[in-house]
């Protein structure tokens, strides 16, 4: 991963769209991820394209319900549990996670105008985001138009943003 300092987020290009596999690549190619469902379906894996190897594993249940979310040197942990509800009686599509850094992190569904997903810190300062492909716009050659953008202070999150983007997707895409 590149650590040069560009002054502007990574932008990284959803290639497909799909939760069943896409690559995100940064269109300053600074940074680039791969989710990619394995042979022993319903798991998912994201890999740093650099580095040719898992780094967190999301085993998700029968029925496509949550599963398991393992980190590379971590024990397996539920996604229900990683992946808490805000409160009891919030939504499912707003979570919060305690990432690798120590610090609490909220994912929040359509919470903001002009995206998808948008992740939250502390006193609410903005992670990352997740848009989708503007109605309309032609279709890309390659490319879903579909964006994860991630603040330029958090690449070492990089890993955690997109599988923790990934459950929510599932989430809503399966009305968990």
């Amino acid at each position: 991963m590149d650590t040069t300092t560009y002054g502007m987020p990574y932008i990284l290009e959803d290639k497909t769209g799909e939760l069943t596999g896409s690559d995100f690549i940064d269109i300053n190619d600074r940074l680039r991820l791969r989710l990619r469902c394995t042979a022993q379906a319903p798991t998912h894996g994201v890999y740093d394209t650099q580095l040719s190897r898992a780094l967190v594993a999301l085993a998700f249940g029968p029925d496509d319900s949550l599963g398991t979310i393992v980190f590379e040197s971590r024990s397996p942990m539920a996604m229900s549990e990683y992946l808490r509800r805000v409160s009891l009686l919030s939504s499912s599509k707003s979570r919060k996670f305690l990432a690798s850094d120590g610090e609490e992190y909220q994912w929040s569904w359509r919470s903001t105008k002009g995206h998808e997903w948008t992740c939250t810190g502390q006193g609410q300062q903005l992670i990352a985001t997740y848009t989708l492909k503007v109605v309309g716009e032609p279709d890309y050659i390659s490319s879903s138009g579909c964006v994860l953008t991630i603040d330029e202070a958090y690449p070492h999150l990089a890993v955690e943003i997109l599988a923790t983007l990934t459950i929510m997707r599932h989430i809503v895409a399966h009305n968990l």
